[in-house]
């Protein structure tokens, strides 16, 4: 069963939803830019919490049912964006956590398990970027035709850059059917040619999304808070994680293609696992193998503990 609740993180509502058992293991699911907690695909969810964890996700603020803000009023940074997912394990009364980030929700819960070891108890991004790297620059540049810097980490792949470039030239329309239509063309895109899309079913979630949003307007405050400070990634904490970390990226990857590789070079310890044909969604081919490597990995920490406590008694 699947139970949804508004918490509050100082001034704003976070929409969550937890599943599974409240004595199971906790997992937080942490999303990325502009993207509501319920990307995570149902049936993935479902697949974790049969198996035994405890598992929540949320809508970041601006998207979805969390509060939208008037960033001209009230601006905020992509810090706290960062402790916002703080805020939702408090108001869960959750210490720790096994944290699963996608995308942009990968570098804020690298961030957390750099400066607050102890709310981590076990680390998994999937198609992330390393905190500090910069990735929010790098997309920049590419999508403005800047060449490479060496320092910038590797570029989009073309498929990227031209779907935003068409997208700039001719913007969808404001109203519902408009919208949706752009959402799944720019899912189309992000899965990649590696598997079958669905577009029927991405009609359906599109669909979803875009009618429980409170004002859809205001996920564009993503990109404000990264343009009012673009320098938000710190950098060197990477080194300092001791959670055991899992990487995993799809090897049609076409946002942050390679960056999965630069995590687990940079984080003590980690594991890369790349998925065949998967790119920057999450679709039902992946469901088996990700939700199987992601409760594996969960595992580890309290096989550890038990060994632990058997030692001691």
């Amino acid at each position: 069963m699947a139970a949804g609740r508004m918490v509050t993180v100082g001034d704003i509502e976070l929409w969550t939803e937890e599943f599974g058992d409240p004595a199971h293991p906790p997992v937080l699911l942490v999303m990325g830019s502009m993207s509501q907690g319920v990307v995570w695909p149902d049936a993935f969810v479902g697949r974790l919490a049969a198996a035994g964890r405890r598992v929540i996700r949320y809508d970041h603020r601006d998207t979805g049912r969390s509060s939208a803000i008037d960033f001209a009023a009230r601006p905020y940074t992509w810090a706290d964006i960062k402790d916002d997912v703080l805020g939702v394990l408090d108001a869960y009364g959750i210490g720790a956590a096994h944290l699963v980030g996608h995308s942009a929700g990968g570098i804020l819960s690298q961030w957390i398990a750099a400066e607050h070891p102890d709310r981590v108890l076990t680390l998994t991004t999937i198609g992330s970027s390393p905190l500090g790297g910069g990735e929010g620059r790098t997309v920049t540049r590419a999508l403005t035709g800047e060449p490479p810097r060496p320092d910038d980490l590797p570029y989009p792949l073309p498929s990227f850059t031209r779907f935003f470039a068409d997208a700039a030239a001719n913007p969808p329309g404001a109203d519902r059917r408009s919208q949706v239509a752009f959402q799944i063309e720019l899912a189309r895109m992000l899965h990649g040619p590696g598997l079958p899309f669905d577009e029927d079913e991405q009609r359906r979630q599109e669909e979803r999304i875009h009618d429980r949003d409170r004002d859809p307007a205001t996920v564009a405050n993503h990109p404000r808070a990264f343009a009012a400070a673009p320098d938000w990634e710190p950098a060197g904490l990477l080194e300092r994680i001791t959670a055991p970390t899992l990487v995993v990226e799809g090897t049609r990857e076409p946002v942050k293609p390679g960056h999965g590789a630069l995590i687990a070079a940079a984080v003590p310890g980690a594991e890369l696992l790349m998925i065949e044909g998967m790119g920057h969604t999450l679709p039902p081919q992946v469901h088996e193998e990700l939700a199987t490597a992601i409760l594996t990995h969960t595992a580890v920490r309290f096989q550890t503990r038990a060994s632990q406590n058997q030692s001691t008694s």
